[in-house]
């Protein structure tokens, strides 16, 4: 019988690779049975390696520089195609994928080929035409999911989650943070303005619930996280820019509860079966999957603006998708979740 082997392919971005690590357990188990176990390699960015090689259902990672141009690609897309692969999964479809799809497929026996579209007329008539034919809500695991029903794989179970394997030393730094103690992780910051929930409510939250312990993630350069732990640092710890991306990760992974925007670090929240908020402004692809997270949104008829935050708001009250997702309403939502 042979033995079926599957690359997927997907370079960027955190989110994207995060949501994406969910088809892994599925193949796995389409593919495998009592006589024959399957393969998964994925092929990554280098920089995004250190989050696919969390995943201990992933059998190789394979890891392309961008600095190595165009015939480091050719060369990366020649050793993939040595690997005589049953299946390809390109969750990325872009340039590079198309290039590495084009040697895979050229062998005389040719891998099963799946490709995951990126709705770009979809795209045009949502932002340009106000006209949406995506799936409301769209559910960007689902949108990795779907294309794979050519492999007879269906959507994923919401009582399933990714399997993470975390080095010793990540499990051994957050628990001489957080120890045994019960915290809520704040993700106050995003890539975009427009998709962060105003800093008056993050305080305003904090305020409202006075037993609660939080620890407030994010970068280096998100130096407005400091104005959260000066409220109370005995409960509030700052730890944005003092973790890597694996090391909170982790610490999502033990939080009682996660509030956030549409960032990576709620989509991690989601794959690892974590409880959160999902603060759901501006953006079209945020929403989640898993029954342990609720969205928060307000319904306005210029929702959504853009793919990530990144357009302009054309309501009287900048960012008013945001500003009337109350505090009193989160910290309600907060603690019934807690006590859930």
């Amino acid at each position: 019988m042979e033995k079926n082997k599957v690359l997927i392919i997907r370079f960027s971005s955190f989110g994207d690779i995060v949501q994406c690590s969910s088809v892994v357990e599925l193949i796995r188990q389409r593919f495998s049975s009592d006589l024959n176990k399957n393969e998964i390699h994925w092929a990554t960015r280098f920089d995004f390696d250190y989050l696919v090689k969390l995943n201990s259902e992933v059998d190789k990672v394979w890891s392309f520089e961008k600095k190595l141009g165009l015939l480091g690609l050719l060369k990366f897309a020649l050793l993939l195609r040595s690997e005589n692969y049953t299946h390809v999964y390109d969750a990325h479809n872009n340039l590079r994928s198309c290039i590495i799809k084009f040697f895979l497929m050229s062998r005389l026996s040719r891998p099963n080929l799946v490709t995951r579209s990126k709705d770009r007329w979809k795209r045009i008539l949502l932002f340009n035409f106000r006209i949406n034919k995506f799936p409301k809500p769209f559910r960007g695991i689902e949108s990795y999911i779907a294309p794979l029903s050519k492999w007879k794989i269906l959507r994923l179970s919401d009582s399933r989650f990714v399997k993470w394997a975390f080095p010793p030393t990540v499990e051994e730094k957050i628990h001489s943070i957080i120890g045994a103690q019960k915290i809520i992780s704040l993700v106050p910051s995003a890539a975009w303005e427009m998709k962060r929930w105003p800093l008056d409510h993050w305080i305003q939250l904090i305020k409202l619930l006075p037993e609660m312990h939080f620890v407030v993630l994010g970068g280096k350069e998100d130096l407005f996280c400091q104005k959260l732990a000066d409220i109370d640092p005995a409960r509030v710890q700052n730890l944005a820019g003092k973790l890597s991306l694996i090391e909170s990760c982790h610490l999502v992974q033990k939080s009682t509860l996660v509030i956030s925007a549409d960032t990576g670090l709620l989509h991690v929240a989601d794959v690892l079966g974590v409880k959160a908020l999902s603060l759901m402004g501006p953006s079209a692809f945020g929403f989640t999957m898993s029954s342990l997270i609720k969205t928060l949104e307000v319904d306005l008829p210029c929702r959504p603006c853009s793919k990530d935050g990144s357009g302009k708001c054309s309501q009287a009250v900048w960012q008013r998708c945001m500003v009337e997702i109350t505090p009193a309403k989160v910290a309600s939502e907060a603690l019934y979740s807690i006590r859930e």
